[in-house]
């Protein structure tokens, strides 16, 4: 994306709507208002009750080895053993923690995209290829991407059956997890980390023999730069919500939004179940401290960028 200053007669510019094109299928722009309909700045943020829209809410672990519960690789391989989908977008690293995504096509892939990365990857960028080829597409990915991928459906698609959101208060680039945080903030050789985690007000990393702790405060500023404009903790415009936050540990927290989400999640076989309620105070006060340390005027500049205005920012620090 081109700061407008930085914009030339030369770029792939769309004047009316104040938009950079950078995209080989749109050197033409028929204003058909594609991109705004499936933008999720645009479409806004979910209101100060994050979570007006769960219609069902449970805590459960998958007997596939993931992060805290593992539920979502329990669901997405169950679905894929019953051919209720049959391509996930999901996001794999490697030993360096570097992260890529990938596509599943099977079961046994799945378990390959187990455990939480921090460092974001833009999921929906194989979408295109995903579209040609599958005709069962399920999406796992952050708010952000989740509000994106929902949006695709509505106004675009149909073959994206469900859309699997993570609770998720920021994400990292590489540069700043693999590069400076794990090595430099906590001093750990990349390689050795098995595990990252947000817990208790802490950043965790795990390894073989040790555990490392930074305050989450130390490393928030390190977040991508959109993440301090995020005000979606939860995942509010996906099919199943899920997280770690307000389960017992090894246990994750499943939200379900929408009717798609629980004739989904109703198909999943091997999820068990804890008989204890998730406890909402945890996330509700987490939600709500988002939306403060984030606050910004989103309708505002949606009305600007809607009438063909310059949305100048104002300076925003975290």
């Amino acid at each position: 994306v081109k700061l407008f200053s930085e914009i030339s007669r030369e770029d792939n510019y769309c004047a009316n709507r104040q938009c950079y094109v950078d995209c080989d299928t749109c050197l033409a722009c028929q204003n058909c208002l594609a991109c705004q309909r499936i933008c999720p700045i645009l479409d806004g943020f979910p209101g100060d009750d994050e979570l007006d829209n769960v219609i069902d809410q449970r805590i459960g672990k998958s007997s596939i080895h993931g992060q805290d519960g593992g539920a979502v690789t329990g669901i997405l391989k169950s679905l894929f053993e019953q051919g209720e989908i049959d391509a996930a977008l999901s996001v794999s690293r490697n030993e360096d923690w570097e992260t890529e995504v990938v596509v599943l096509t099977s079961a046994e892939q799945v378990a390959s995209v187990a455990g939480t990365k921090y460092t974001y990857e833009p999921v929906l960028s194989s979408l295109r290829e995903v579209l040609q080829k599958y005709e069962k597409i399920a999406v796992v990915g952050t708010p952000c991407q989740a509000h994106a991928a929902s949006l695709l459906r509505e106004n675009l698609t149909d073959k994206i059956k469900l859309v699997i959101g993570l609770i998720c208060m920021e994400s990292f680039t590489y540069d700043d997890m693999g590069e400076n945080i794990m090595p430099n903030i906590m001093g750990l050789d990349r390689k050795t980390v098995n595990k990252l985690d947000f817990a208790k007000g802490k950043f965790v990393a795990e390894t073989d023999d040790d555990k490392a702790l930074v305050p989450i405060k130390e490393i928030a500023h390190l977040a991508r730069k959109p993440c301090h404009h995020c005000l979606d903790y939860t995942s509010y415009y996906a099919d199943i919500s899920v997280g770690s936050i307000g389960s017992p540990d090894g246990w994750s927290t499943i939200f379900i939004r929408n009717n798609i989400g629980k004739e989904y999640l109703d198909k999943v076989k091997g999820i068990e179940y804890h008989d204890k309620p998730i406890f909402m105070d945890i996330v509700v006060k987490l939600a709500a401290q988002k939306h403060k340390n984030n606050a910004w005027d989103y309708e505002k500049f949606n009305e600007v960028v809607w009438n063909g205005g310059e949305w100048i920012p104002e300076e925003h620090s975290t």
